[in-house]
């Protein structure tokens, strides 16, 4: 088994550069990307475009609205990653299991059709492997099992999503919502077949990821994670653990979290996720908060911190208010909490999304713990001399042409204004026939930040059709994917000679 690299490359002093692609925008033939060919074929392609770094984003079960940012666990995996072909190689599913597969869209995820064929076959692959499993694959199912004490909660918590038809926990019967013991017990024991099956899912989906992991670290790839600071009000997390979190009798949360207007928004964020109790954490020697981050490390060598601002003060918004405007800022854990962790686990291999409303304590804390920041090169054009302008940078930093969470860069200049866009061409020396994704692309690598990272979409040259989070589109928010072959030896070329000439193979 070849050990995963230990040096983490975002904050060592060496130049690199990194691809953002979720893997479920790769291609395949069931529907969604996954932990099969496709990806394997996506880190054989990395290293010869001379990239060290491969970003997702959070990889666990995902919540409302498909939401990698709203998901059930911070522990659990994404059952939709299973790749259908391993399991078959690896007898996990009959002969047959694979017969009939329906004819998906390739260029989006329609998740309510992949979700009922993944499920279908997840629960053929468990009445499968009660049968015919071989000594190997029992024995691993048990050492899993043993190995993950965050497992019994959220298989329970699977299960009782499943029996009231996918209800929040707090509409649960009050005595299952509120975790009486006595109840729960009970109920564990009516509920054990599918309790098992939840067990099982976890099982595969770590399995698979532990193969991909280990075959980015044969070809000497660093993973990225992402580490949303809030979790849903509707997860395990919160459901196991109400103590922790700033929530009435019934499990609503009283305060929730968001961040004040803005520039961009005259009402501010209210994302309504709940707030911790930051007083029953440190009391604990924030021992939830380290679990939470060994967890993370287990999906990804390198983890970007969503929010990080979050640590030093955050906006805390009374739970009946509409929108964002009336909250305040509150003090967060500070250092205290990332001193603990390096207690913990040692160094800390963490990027901080300080992004937004940003104030001198921000940059102090990250500074203090020793961490890079981020900077979007697609913010900088907004008036002269931006902080997300290279010029600006210092080295300890990780620069994205943009996230996720931005248009492409095609997308993103074409409904620039024209202010914007002549800025844009100044300063990045812009003919008229050089593609603005290029411009960037080349502005990043070139740029003092020792890690560059680019998503998919802008190594394509694709418009705005291929933006990832499209907030209010119910119908392809987080559903964009790569068509088969849209990766060539001519984008590795061209990327590669980018790394070569600024310092970043």
């Amino acid at each position: 088994m070849r050990r995963r690299p230990t040096v983490p490359y975002v904050n060592d002093g060496r130049r690199a550069a990194g691809i953002l692609l979720h893997p479920t925008s790769l291609p395949g033939r069931f529907g969604i990307g996954d932990f099969g060919d496709e990806l394997f074929a996506f880190l054989d392609w990395l290293p010869r475009a001379g990239i060290k770094l491969w970003q997702v984003l959070p990889l666990n079960p995902p919540g409302y609205g498909n939401s990698p940012y709203g998901c059930h666990s911070s522990y659990a995996g994404n059952p939709l990653l299973i790749s259908p072909e391993r399991l078959l190689r690896d007898g996990l599913l009959p002969e047959h299991g694979l017969d009939g597969v329906p004819k998906f869209r390739e260029d989006h995820v329609d998740f309510d059709a992949v979700v009922a064929f993944k499920t279908t076959l997840l629960r053929e692959s468990w009445r499968h492997f009660q049968t015919h499993a071989s000594e190997d694959h029992r024995t691993g199912m048990r050492r899993f099992e043993e190995d993950n004490k965050w497992l019994p909660d959220w298989a329970l918590y699977a299960a009782l999503k499943e029996r009231y038809a996918g209800a929040r926990w707090p509409e649960w019967p009050h005595a299952i919502a509120v975790r009486d013991a006595a109840v729960i017990a009970e109920t564990a024991r009516e509920l054990d077949a599918e309790i098992s099956y939840q067990k099982y899912v976890q099982y595969l989906f770590f399995k698979q990821w532990a193969a991909v992991r280990e075959a980015a670290a044969a070809r000497d790839l660093r993973i990225i994670g992402d580490l949303p600071i809030y979790v849903a009000a509707d997860s395990a997390d919160v459901w196991a653990n109400r103590e922790l979190f700033q929530l009435d009798d019934y499990g609503e949360p009283v305060v929730v979290a968001g961040v004040p207007p803005d520039y961009f928004s005259a009402t501010g964020q209210r994302w309504g996720n709940p707030l911790y109790r930051w007083d029953r954490l440190r009391e604990t020697n924030y021992r939830w908060w380290l679990s939470r981050f060994r967890a993370a490390l287990r999906f990804a060598d390198i983890v970007r911190v969503d929010h990080f601002r979050g640590f030093a003060a955050y906006w805390e918004i009374p739970a009946a208010e509409p929108t964002a405007m009336h909250g305040r800022w509150v003090p967060g854990p500070g250092r205290a909490l990332f001193d603990a962790l390096r207690e913990t686990i040692g160094s800390l291999p963490l990027i901080a999304e300080d992004l937004g409303f940003i104030t001198p304590e921000v940059h102090a804390l990250r500074k203090a713990i020793g961490v890079p920041g981020m900077k979007i090169l697609q913010f900088g054009f907004a008036q002269p001399n931006s902080p997300h302008l290279p010029h600006n940078y210092e080295p300890m930093t990780v620069v994205y042409t943009g996230t996720h969470d931005n248009d492409t860069a095609r997308g993103w200049f074409a409904n620039a204004s024209p202010a914007e866009r002549e800025l844009a061409r100044t300063y990045l020396g812009m003919d008229d026939t050089q593609p603005i994704e290029r411009a960037l692309m080349h502005a990043a690598f070139t740029s003092v930040a020792q890690t560059a990272v680019v998503p998919v979409q802008d190594v394509l040259g694709l418009d705005s059709d291929a933006r990832m989070n499209r907030p209010g589109d119910k119908a392809a928010n987080w559903s964009w994917r790569l068509l088969p072959g849209a990766l060539t030896e001519d984008h590795a070329a061209r990327l590669r000679r980018l790394a070569e000439i600024t310092g970043r193979l």
